[in-house]
């Protein structure tokens, strides 16, 4: 059960409830991270392919299996390793009183080529194989499952052991070779001229010989013997979902009923059956009549953990709108609507397009939304739409330079976010192969930055004093931190924005993170 459950213990809580005291409780000793492995790591001035750079991050519900997708259509799958002996022992652990240190440690399990590039013909566009999107689905009988999208077609994959079985010993009567080590009927061969047909002119006993019974017959019948050699890991495509976008595919969610997802471009989201890949059922459209008047598009959308009738999804213009499924086939109207109001004489030329949502998560429990746009981390009550509870900065020193950003491309990036399985934390990526972990407990200052290599520290800058959060009307308004300057590393030099963390993904259920730096895929545990 999440520790911040009940109604009382985050902000937002009703005016005289008694939430201070608890919110102090539960502040938790701030995580103190360190490297666990890295995959792919390349060496000093090695130069990165294009291909290999990863482009998705995901760990399925039990934490055991990670999957990677890269911009060359492959699927990478990781098993951990320490799973199955951890149960076992930690029993015997806890009876010793002994502290458990084991992190979570992966292998590398297989690979395949989920997606590769094609051509549209009917509209003179080439379809890149990169993967977009990654989810995994619920096991079967042993084997996994997952779907895989680029930007037109998505695909649902099986990975399944298969054993190969060999014949190890044969039923072959040795006794009966010659000193050439051919079959004495191999040497019983006839000059005459075959003909027509393959007869022959005069027939040989040999045959009949080689088959005589020995006089009382033979003791036993000698079978071949079957053992399993090898197990190999088989990635069978199942279905192919294509054909149902006009726009590239930003995300692709799985309902918790375990038989439907959803998938979504700029304009529509679409609600699909797994079982059946030739229809889909439009349940989005903001496409309007006339295409000029369009002012926002779809960002990203996602469904609800528990609530299989409700999705969340984010805009171009920094709003989030929760739907419910229930009221009607198209849902044009939603339920609730999350959004930040910009201040008076706030707005700039940069406004609109660094408030556009790049990233929604829910927590665990459903209870609360994570939301990532190009500045600041923001995290939602589900049951509180006047703003969020938090605002985590996440590389404000970057605003005067947003028209360099502009300038160069970078502005438009689209970072990731995450939550730890408890809710405690959330995390997110930024330039420099930087990314942020931040406490979002009431009153939580515990900001820390970390760099993606086998030195995650070296780079970490002291935290200045943070305000903490104070009477309620406070506490509903949010509280901003994260604000210190990153703009320089530990010699002084610039960021180069050219290396950027853009996926991240947290274990389920430990403190344990995984985030793709190009083509290098790190892993560390608190």
């Amino acid at each position: 059960m999440n520790p911040r459950d009940s109604d009382d213990d985050r902000p937002g809580a009703t005016a005289g409830s008694s939430s201070a005291a608890p919110a102090q409780q539960q502040q938790q000793q701030s995580l103190e991270w360190r490297f666990a492995q890295v995959f792919g790591e390349r060496a000093a001035g090695e130069d990165v392919q294009e291909v290999d750079i990863i482009s998705a991050i995901e760990f399925d519900k039990s934490g055991d299996h990670l999957a990677t997708g890269d911009r060359g259509g492959r699927v990478v799958l990781f098993e951990r390793t320490d799973a199955r002996d951890e149960h076992a022992n930690r029993r015997e652990l806890e009876r010793q009183d002994v502290p458990i240190t084991r992190h979570p440690e992966f292998r590398y399990k297989t690979e395949f080529q989920s997606h590769e590039p094609e051509f549209d013909y009917l509209k003179s566009l080439e379809i890149e194989e990169k993967i977009n999107k990654i989810k995994w689905c619920q096991t079967a009988n042993n084997a996994l499952f997952l779907l895989s999208t680029n930007d037109k077609t998505i695909k649902y994959w099986k990975v399944q052991e298969k054993k190969v079985k060999q014949v190890s010993v044969m039923a072959l009567d040795t006794s009966r070779t010659v000193g050439d080590g051919t079959t004495s009927r191999a040497s019983t061969s006839t000059s005459e001229p075959p003909l027509p047909n393959g007869g022959c002119s005069k027939k040989s006993d040999s045959l009949n010989s080689d088959l005589a019974f020995p006089p009382g017959g033979y003791p036993s019948l000698r079978l071949p013997v079957v053992t399993n050699q090898d197990v190999n890991l088989v990635a069978r495509c199942r279905r192919v979902y294509a054909h149902a976008h006009d726009y590239h595919i930003n995300s692709i969610s799985n309902n918790s009923d375990g038989e439907t997802f959803i998938s979504a471009d700029d304009l529509r989201i679409n609600l699909w059956n797994l079982e059946i890949n030739s229809q889909s059922f439009n349940i989005v459209d903001v496409k309007p009549t006339n295409m000029e008047d369009l002012t926002e598009v779809i960002t990203c959308a996602e469904f609800h953990p528990t609530h299989c009738n409700t999705l969340a999804y984010s805009s171009s213009k920094g709003s989030i709108r929760l739907i419910d499924l229930r009221q009607s086939a198209l849902c044009d109207n939603h339920s609730k609507i999350f959004e930040e109001h910009e201040a008076p004489g706030a707005r700039s030329f940069f406004t609109e397009i660094i408030a556009s949502i790049s990233d929604v998560k829910f927590s665990r429990d459903g209870r609360y939304l994570l939301s990532r746009d190009y500045m600041t981390l923001k995290l939602w009550d589900l049951n509180m739409d006047s703003g969020p509870v938090s605002t985590f900065q996440v590389h404000e020193h970057l605003r005067p330079r947003l028209c360099d950003l502009y300038e160069n491309d970078s502005i438009f990036d689209k970072f990731e976010c995450c939550l730890s399985g408890d809710g405690l934390h959330v995390a997110t990526g930024s330039y420099g192969n930087l990314f942020r972990v931040f406490g979002s407990t009431p009153g939580s200052t515990e900001v820390t930055t970390l760099e993606a290599s086998r030195n995650p520290m070296r780079r970490q800058i002291a935290n200045p004093t943070r305000p903490t959060r104070g009477t309620l009307t406070s506490m509903t308004r949010g509280v901003r931190r994260g604000g210190e300057n990153l703009g320089v590393d530990a010699n002084g030099n610039s960021l180069d924005f050219s290396t950027k963390l853009l996926h991240l993904a947290w274990h389920p259920t430990e403190n344990s993170i995984a985030c793709a730096a190009a083509n290098s895929l790190y892993m560390y545990y608190a």
